[in-house]
């Protein structure tokens, strides 16, 4: 899966499962409270209805008096009677706390109703009845709730990677086509461009030719879509390519690099400045080679007529000055994207520091670069 594709599935993902699991919580909540309050609002009606059965035994008792008087009492409840002015006079229990303006209320875990008796007997005026809250019942539902969302949360998972396939399905056919195309155009251009540059070669080494110039500008157009075409390879290949790691003499495929590239720099009349040491990398040759192509190709493309050019090679970095156009501030964080391009007045596809990009992250290295826009641009790379 291309890296593309992973950023849109990852993203459909987060925004679809993110917005399902926030409905989700938020329901949950809703009926957890909604269920929480059921349970509590039965455990009251079941305290009513004791109430009443305590005031009728009561009624009966304050008709038959007789001595002793046995305090009607039956677990799990525990009720008391308090006169008219609210002072005790008997129950089962005597509670720390009473809120005299509720009919019901909670306090350390139990649930108290508050019931005026009418008329009185033996002298009550209120029946105070409680029952300790039946918390197991609440677990139950917490659990019951955590496996119903565990579960919802598994299809909902199982159904968002199948539609986020779905949604990048058309996305990867086209990429897919793309890259046939690529693939097919990249090679059908390498036997014609091999066989251009090969034989102006031969006519430059066998023949005086009079059109010289004409001659360059052939090999220079023949160059630039060679380069292209193994840009355009490397993208397809890259990330099937095996890479064979190997010590490469920087110094050395820099100057080869620069004698390839030097029809391109003379068209220009660009002056060059080096300053080179000797110093090897390990790494894959077509890395490198797609590195400092890429960096050469860009430095003498967006040059201007009679510019410069800079090089500096030294044990720990790479860095490559041109006195071109420069790339305006904003523009600095997309030019590095694939087909993101800060000028559009010069041709290309938008891929070449892209690629700088997948080498420098291949190799752990650090990509730099600094450009003030009408007035050059440097890009280092230090390993």
């Amino acid at each position: 899966m291309l890296a593309s594709e992973k950023r849109s599935l990852f993203r459909f993902l987060a925004i679809y499962l993110g917005s399902t699991f926030l409905l989700f919580f938020i329901a949950s909540i809703i009926f957890y409270n909604h269920q929480k309050d059921n349970i509590i609002d039965t455990q009251q009606d079941e305290l009513k209805v004791e109430s009443n059965h305590i005031i009728q035994k009561l009624r009966k008792l304050h008709h038959q008096f007789k001595t002793p008087l046995i305090y009607p009492y039956k677990k799990p409840y525990y009720s008391a009677i308090y006169n008219s002015n609210k002072e005790y006079i008997y129950g089962s229990f005597k509670p720390s706390l009473i809120l005299w303006d509720r009919e019901f209320y909670i306090d350390n875990n139990s649930i108290f109703y508050i019931q005026k008796v009418e008329p009185y007997y033996l002298g009550a005026s209120y029946l105070i009845i409680t029952q300790k809250i039946r918390y197991d019942e609440i677990v139950t539902l917490q659990k019951n709730l955590i496996i119903f969302l565990l579960i919802a949360g598994l299809f909902f998972t199982s159904l968002g990677i199948f539609l986020s396939k779905l949604f990048i399905a058309p996305m990867r056919d086209a990429m897919r086509r793309v890259n046939r195309f690529i693939e097919d155009t990249t090679h059908e251009l390498n036997t014609p461009i091999s066989t251009i540059l090969t034989n102006i070669e031969l006519i430059e080494t066998l023949y005086d030719c009079d059109a010289q110039e004409e001659m360059r500008r052939i090999e220079i157009a023949s160059k630039t879509l060679s380069r292209i075409y193994d840009d355009l390879t490397y993208l397809k290949l890259n990330h099937n390519y095996h890479r064979v790691v190997e010590a490469i003499d920087i110094k050395e495929l820099l100057e080869e690099r620069l004698l390839y590239f030097h029809s391109m720099i003379e068209a220009k009349s660009i002056e060059l400045d080096k300053s080179i040491e000797d110093i090897t990398i390990n790494m894959d040759k077509n890395d490198a080679l797609r590195l400092i192509d890429n960096l050469l190709s860009n430095a003498i493309k967006y040059n201007q007529k009679n510019g410069k050019i800079v090089i500096k090679l030294s044990q720990n970095h790479l860095s490559i000055y041109d006195s071109g156009i420069g790339i305006k501030e904003e523009d600095l964080t997309k030019i590095v994207k694939r087909f993101s391009r800060a000028n559009n007045s010069e041709g290309g596809f938008g891929i070449g520091l892209d690629i700088v990009g997948q080498v420098v992250k291949e190799y752990n290295f650090e990509f730099y670069i600094d450009s003030i826009y009408q007035n050059g641009t440097e890009v280092k790379i230090v390993w």
